[in-house]
């Protein structure tokens, strides 16, 4: 990835830790207001990222429910 999308990508891995930990969601919008007034671009890769690694976990949880889970390697 580009550097971009590797420091939104790292920002929403640790957003979604937050939200995690505190069950607070707001915590998206408020780092995206804030990228955003700096940069349009970072706020979409941001909030693609997002989705991306939400959608990711909705995935890995309902493959592990069938026991199809791949392990870390892709494998």
């Amino acid at each position: 990835m580009g550097v971009t999308e590797d420091i939104a990508d790292d920002l929403a891995r640790e957003t979604l830790k937050i939200i995690e930990a505190t069950g607070d969601d707001a915590i998206v919008k408020q780092v995206a207001d804030t990228i955003g007034g700096s940069s349009q671009t970072m706020e979409e890769a941001y909030l693609t990222a997002v989705r991306v690694r939400r959608a990711e976990k909705r995935a890995r949880e309902l493959l592990s429910q069938h026991g199809k889970a791949p392990d870390a390697s892709g494998a």
